[in-house]
């Protein structure tokens, strides 16, 4: 039966793509600046990405990649890496506590240990992010970000079982130019959201050129706290980044960065889902009734401070390339957060967070154009850290607090070579091949209530993975290619237990297929379609007391679907786009699953059932977006409204298939006027217009099923100004 959908699916595309183009391309639009000879030869911009590791055009990439401008961002009010939800399709901006956890194609971490890395990889200009707790970035000042779906375990390779998130900021100019924005709208209870942006880049000698990028953010609380009164939800964000560019010779360079993220929130205020919580069984419980209201023992913390460097230089000889890249992070995160979501005192997590990791790559790539193109590197990455760990639950609010004190000290480093051809065999038929090869180390010590009870045990993982292709010139405006891929996350300890043991890798085999064309100036349509077979899932739930949490294997699961992604520019100023995924993601073999149960006095069972055939958890089968951008003259300038609209069918937090967020749309719209020498723009905003109720995330456990919800709706208005 499967096997038989498979077929029907890969029919209809098939069809699909024939009665649209001769091919399809799977590429999203952008407006970032392009050469002039390209915006000629079509009305849609193209955008040229590094996606395989090389400046290539997006339509002729051999991969599954949105890619997106900063003005088709800014355009759909994107902000942050999270919200890219709202315009890559496949792809799920989800959470836990103060842990981005983003899924692509039903591909997607839930551990929050130390160490613990995504399977969702994030790079911002070629550094790797390795914590996940370190991935709330704010796109502040970005040339373009680029989605890639799919296994990315060759070239890029490190914990990108399921894609990567690839940020790219400019480069400090030697043109002095600036542009500065405030931003101020208004939630519910009249809090107010503020929102204030500054970037300048100029030169500072002949060779020497520098930029600096500053962002303040900050919510009021929009969480009603029925506890103390006032308000829960709020967030002080400060990011300030510098690039540093020393350019002694036009085939050579050197970029220095520097960031530091500081973040004081108390948006961790969980509130139980239909009224879920074990607090229901004792007098006292105060219970939300609605939206966006929590009743907590104590007020929830979520601080974050990360410090990061990093230093690239390139080298552009006469037959090929060198480039280094090394990065540095250092990472603080203090956390408070309820467990069982009730002003009771039945359970909480106080932890305390600190890690550091450290990575260096080198890379070299043919230079001449020609039938072979080559890259070859190595790559080097060590992180350490520990933390301290208080998960206490209590059985009644009157009894005493039960619960250990956890230390925990991690570490690891892990070597990588790799390298990756293509060669065009005859011409417009190019064949891709690459490899990578990883040996990596892992250590773990535990120290339980004061005592050590694991004593720096340790575990080696080595892995090579391949990745096969091709692709075709059909013609100048339509490629298609197809690709076999393998990539692997490496086995990790559980920092929140004495088990001296670690979960086995997760490994995944992935077959692609894909068309890409620009059928007209005004027309572009891109399609890929999948299938995986993905086994040793790591997967993360709560323990049986409510407060620790268990990491461990599923065995095996299937996922296979495909992307549609359109853009139409009808007439000058007018540009439509939309794009729908759909993701068959499946449980294929996992016996010894965790399961919750609610009780009819709230909380939960817990079971161990066989989750094989069960719907995996954050993989809706259908999701997508709509949207729009129109520009017209008014007065002495230009007026431009903008709407984007996205959706998902049904989401799953469990792997029983109990608590899910049911289907979902989320609408955003903009106006605005900026004038003919373009040196300001005013415009006014609202996101979440239907004031949609959506979870960002569930946690189901013992003593609860509790969630976070989407900001409520929000209207603003926003000035800029250009230097």
């Amino acid at each position: 039966m499967k096997e038989l959908q498979i077929n029907l699916f890969v029919t209809a595309a098939a069809v699909l793509a024939q009665s649209l183009v001769p091919s399809v391309a799977l590429a999203q639009d952008t407006t970032a600046e392009q050469p002039k000879d390209e915006q000629a030869s079509t009305g849609i911009e193209d955008i040229v990405v590094t996606a395989t590791r090389r400046e290539a055009r997006l339509q002729q990439v051999p991969v599954a990649v949105t890619a997106l401008g900063a003005d088709a961002l800014q355009s759909a009010d994107v902000s942050t890496v999270r919200t890219l939800t709202q315009l890559v399709p496949g792809f799920v901006g989800s959470r836990n506590m103060g842990v981005f956890q983003p899924v692509v194609r039903g591909v997607g971490s839930t551990g929050i240990s130390i160490g613990d890395e995504p399977n969702i990889a994030t790079y911002i200009d070629g550094v790797y992010q390795p914590e996940s707790a370190a991935n709330w970035i704010d796109l502040v000042e970005v040339e373009r970000v680029e989605v890639l779906r799919g296994p990315q375990g060759t070239t890029f390779g490190r914990n990108a079982t399921g894609g990567l998130i690839n940020v790219i900021t400019p480069d400090p100019s030697f043109d002095f130019r600036g542009k500065a924005s405030l931003r101020v709208g208004r939630m519910r209870r009249e809090a107010g959201d503020y929102d204030a942006r500054l970037y300048v880049t100029g030169p500072i000698s002949e060779k020497a050129a520098i930029d600096l990028s500053g962002l303040f953010r900050k919510n009021d609380g929009y969480i009603d706290d029925l506890v103390r009164g006032g308000t829960l939800g709020d967030q002080r964000v400060i990011d300030l980044r510098s690039k540093f560019l020393f350019k002694p010779a036009d085939n050579f360079k050197v970029v220095l960065t520097g960031e530091f993220f500081d973040q004081k929130s108390t948006s961790n205020s969980p509130q139980p889902v239909d009224g879920n919580t074990v607090a229901r069984r004792f007098p006292g419980a105060i219970l939300p009734t609605g939206a966006w209201q929590a009743s907590l023992t104590d007020v929830p913390r979520l601080d974050l401070r990360r410090w990061t460097f990093a230093l690239h230089t390139k080298l552009e000889l006469d037959d090929f390339n060198i480039e280094t890249t090394s990065g540095f992070m250092n990472l603080r995160w203090n956390q408070i957060t309820d467990s069982d979501a009730s002003n009771l005192r039945l359970g909480n997590f106080p932890a305390i967070f600190r890690s550091e990791s450290g990575s260096q790559e080198i890379k070299l790539s043919s230079a001449n154009p020609g039938p072979l193109q080559w890259l070859v590197g190595g790559y080097f990455y060590q992180f350490g850290g520990s933390a301290f760990l208080q998960p206490w639950t209590a059985p009644s609010p009157t009894a005493g607090l039960s619960g250990p004190t956890l230390e925990p000290d991690l570490g690891g480093r892990s070597f990588a070579g790799f390298a990756d051809i293509t060669y065009e065999a005859v011409p417009g038929l190019f064949v891709n091949l690459g490899g990578r090869y990883t040996t990596e180390k892992r250590e773990f010590s535990q120290t339980l209530n004061g005592s050590l009870v694991v004593n720096n045990v340790h575990r080696s993982f080595n892995k090579f993975n391949y990745k096969i292709g091709v692709r075709y010139e059909i013609d100048d405006k339509t490629n298609v290619y197809a690709s076999w891929s393998t990539a692997f996350k490496s086995g990790v300890f559980n920092m929140a237990s004495t088990r001296n043991i670690p979960v086995e890798p997760e490994e995944i085999k992935a077959a692609e297929f894909g068309l890409k064309s620009d059928p007209f100036d005004w027309f572009r349509a891109n399609l890929a379609i999948y299938y995986y077979d993905y086994t040793n899932l790591q997967l993360q739930s709560k323990d049986s007391a409510g407060a620790g949490y268990i990491l461990q294997n599923a065995a095996n699961a299937e996922i296979y679907g495909g992307e549609l992604e359109t853009t139409i520019v009808p007439t000058a100023g007018l540009k439509l786009r939309a794009a729908l995924a759909y993701t068959h993601a499946q449980y294929k073999d996992f016996p010894l699953a965790q399961g919750f149960f609610p009780q009819p006095d709230g909380g939960n069972t817990v079971v161990t059932l066989d989750a094989s055939g069960f719907v995996m958890t954050r993989a809706p089968k259908w999701s997508g977006n709509v949207g729009f951008e129109w520009e017209h003259d008014l007065g002495a300038g230009r007026m431009a409204l903008n709407g984007n609209v996205s959706f998902s069918s049904r989401l799953y937090y469990d792997f029983a298939n109990n608590f899910s967020q049911k289907p979902y749309t989320l609408s955003n719209a903009s106006l605005s006027w900026t004038p003919e020498n373009e040196n300001w723009k005013v415009a006014v905003w609202a996101t979440n217009l239907t004031n949609e109720k959506v979870f960002q995330t569930m946690r189901p456990g013992p003593l609860s099923n509790d969630g976070f919800y989407e900001q409520p709706r929000k209207i603003g208005a926003t000035f800029e100004v250009k230097f």
